[in-house]
C-alpha cells in the first residue's frame, strides 16, 4: 500500500516578535495592503513580478480570499506584517508581508519570502520577521514548531538588503545560479539567483 501523505502540523494564525505582529491574511486587509504596496512600488518593482502595476482594491480583496484559503489548506502560508504601536490605543499598521512558500510537507521544507514597505525599510523589520519565521519553521512539531528539515531563502544577488539577511541568521549559501531567471521589471534582462538554506 502507498504511504499516506504526511499530516502538516498546526499552523499558528499569529506570530509575535518584539515589535511586530505577523497575522494570517484576510480580505479586510485589502485597503491597508494596497496602500503599503502603492507607496513602495518603485522599490518593489525590480524584484517582485506582482508589483509591476498599481494595486487594485477589488482585485486585492479577491486575491486575499484565495490567499486565506491556501493558508487554511496549508498550501501557502503567507503572513501580513503589522507594526505594533508604541502607545496603547493606536492602530496597527501594515508594513509588509512574509511567509512560507514552495512547501513540500513530505520532507518537510519551504522557502521564506519577505518585503517591507519603503517607509519602514532599514529598521531591521525584515530581519526580525525572518528570524521569527526561521525559528518557528525549524522547531520540532512536538515542541510547537513546524518541524521543517530544510528552509530556503532565494534572492537576486543585486538585491543587497535582502541578500544580507540570510547570512546574518545563520543560513549558508548553497548556490549562485547564473542566468537563472529574468528581471521582474524587464523580461529581456537575465538575472542570477542566490539560494541560502538552513537545515535541521
Amino acid at each position: 500500500m502507498p504511504t499516506p501523505p504526511p499530516i502538516p502540523p498546526a499552523i499558528p494564525q499569529e506570530v509575535r516578535t518584539p515589535r511586530l505582529l505577523l497575522r494570517r491574511p484576510q480580505p479586510a486587509d485589502a485597503e491597508a495592503l494596497c496602500a503599503a504596496v502603492q507607496a513602495s512600488l518603485p522599490e518593489l518593482q525590480p524584484w517582485m513580478i506582482w508589483a509591476q502595476t498599481p494595486p487594485d482594491l477589488i482585485a486585492t480583496r479577491d486575491n486575499l480570499q484565495d490567499v486565506t484559503a491556501k493558508f487554511d489548506a496549508r498550501e501557502n502560508l503567507r503572513y501580513h506584517v503589522w507594526r505594533v504601536p508604541e502607545q496603547a490605543g493606536e492602530p496597527l499598521e501594515l508594513i509588509g508581508s512574509s511567509g512560507y512558500h514552495s512547501l513540500d510537507w513530505r520532507v518537510p521544507k519551504g522557502e521564506i519570502g519577505y518585503w517591507i514597505a519603503t517607509a519602514h525599510a532599514g529598521q531591521g523589520y525584515a530581519t526580525e520577521v525572518t528570524h521569527a519565521l526561521t525559528e518557528l519553521a525549524l522547531t520540532p512539531a512536538a515542541d510547537g514548531g513546524l518541524g521543517f528539515r530544510r528552509l530556503e531563502i532565494r534572492c537576486d544577488p543585486t538585491n543587497h538588503r535582502s541578500a544580507r539577511i540570510p547570512p546574518a541568521l545563520g543560513y549558508r549559501l548553497d548556490a549562485h545560479l547564473v542566468n537563472d531567471t529574468v528581471a521582474a521589471n524587464d523580461p529581456g534582462q537575465l538575472r542570477d539567483t542566490l539560494i541560502f538554506s538552513r537545515i535541521c
